[in-house]
């Protein structure tokens, strides 16, 4: 279990209890071991349902936390729900019950249901939204009650929060409508709670991953594969090339940091910058409808450019 480009650890978490959800495979596997090597005491959440959300195991999440105690670390599954507001309680009761607090949230289960908009199911909509979109929501919801209690009990934690959304819920993805509309609703829930959690002593971001995943392997095959044995070729597609990014930003050292998307892919890290105001014109007068559209087609020549559409990520 390696945390640092040298294959050791250096301790950046030690001391700190770290919930990670979807923990028993690709990126929550790697996070939950990443944390982990750098001494964090870790709660692996994991349904071990199918890439459908169709079925239950526990045996992913009980695989991470052998794993992890075998290298010497302290972890513990849970098996709970989190899109249920009874199972985010009982999540962040077993970060507390097991380890006595609560220091790192991080927000990573979800799957697929893809299809075209005019073949998706409302079930399938349903779905998808519940698990990414509601699952944050609610494992937020009770972290940041216990987060503010701490506070108000005059105990200010140093806490960290990072929610995982997609460069299809940023920019878009054919096939994704429901992915897409939950992956952009995460990174709208991590301002307000950014904004809001501030005063509890809480720092919220997101990552935009692009990994190899049960998501993506499949769909994305050519894109995703490994590198053959023996090369030495750096595997750019390795889930764990994501994780030092997500360590760092559930550590006390990223202090200052709230409210951002980053995007992770291989050995690259981007700032995300989001809207941002683009060419604008004003009459200071109402617009006729000709009129607003003449003025809009100026606007958009002088943008350039749109933004490409993406696959999922």
């Amino acid at each position: 279990m390696t945390a640092s480009s040298d294959g050791h650890g250096t301790g950046l978490c030690a001391g700190r209890v770290v919930i990670v959800t979807g923990a028993g495979r690709g990126l929550g596997r790697a996070h939950a071991l990443a944390f982990a090597a750098e001494g964090a005491k870790v709660v692996v959440n994991d349904l071990g349902v199918g890439l459908d959300g169709a079925g239950a195991s526990p045996g992913p999440a009980r695989q991470v936390v052998d794993e992890i105690e075998a290298a010497g670390g302290e972890a513990v599954v849970h098996g709970g729900d989190i899109a249920t507001g009874a199972g985010a309680a009982s999540l962040i009761g077993a970060a507390l019950d097991t380890y006595g607090r609560l220091d790192t949230l991080v927000n990573n289960a979800g799957f697929l249901r893809d299809r075209m908009l005019v073949n998706l199911d409302e079930d399938d909509w349903d779905a998808v939204m519940r698990v990414h979109l509601k699952g944050h929501f609610l494992t937020l919801k009770h972290a940041a009650a216990h987060w503010r209690a701490a506070t108000e009990a005059g105990r200010t934690p140093v806490a960290r929060v990072i929610n995982t959304s997609s460069g299809a819920g940023l920019l878009g993805s054919v096939g994704q409508g429901n992915y897409s509309a939950a992956k952009a609703g995460i990174v709208g829930l991590t301002l307000v709670a950014a904004a809001e959690m501030g005063r509890y002593g809480v720092q919220v971001n997101a990552i935009a991953p692009a990994a190899r995943t049960r998501m993506t392997e499949q769909t994305f095959a050519e894109t995703m594969a490994a590198p053959g044995e023996g090369t030495g070729a750096f595997d750019a597609m390795a889930p764990e090339n994501v994780s030092p990014l997500v360590v760092w930003l559930g550590s006390a050292a990223c202090d200052g940091v709230t409210g951002r998307v980053f995007e992770a892919e291989a050995g690259r890290i981007t700032v995300m910058e989001g809207w941002r105001p683009g060419p604008s014109v004003d009459r200071g007068a109402r617009w006729a409808p000709v009129e607003a559209g003449e003025a809009a087609r100026k606007l958009l020549a002088e943008a350039g450019v749109g933004r490409p559409v993406y696959g999922v990520r």
